[in-house]
């Protein structure tokens, strides 16, 4: 990868699922039910993962790190 520090590793994913809050719930969404969580990776860097709630676990979609520019202060919402 181009951008080593840019990566996001699993923990950093499981700390930001098992520590955040639901803020976007999607349950109507064409590929099945997801759900946005914000939450914080290595030296607090802010991320969001995307996932499907299973029975048993969250299935990760997507993981990305967050541009302050786009996103408010608690990162919860865009900017308009």
């Amino acid at each position: 990868m181009s951008r080593p520090d840019r990566m996001i590793s699993m923990a950093e994913v499981c700390l930001a699922i098992g520590n955040g809050e639901l803020v976007e719930d999607y349950p109507e969404d064409v590929r099945g039910h997801s759900c946005l969580i914000p939450g914080q990776g290595e030296s607090n860097r802010p991320i969001h993962v995307v996932c499907s709630p299973k029975t048993e676990y969250p299935a990760v979609i997507t993981a990305y790190l967050l541009s302050e520019q786009e996103w408010e202060e608690n990162f919860k919402r865009r900017k308009l």
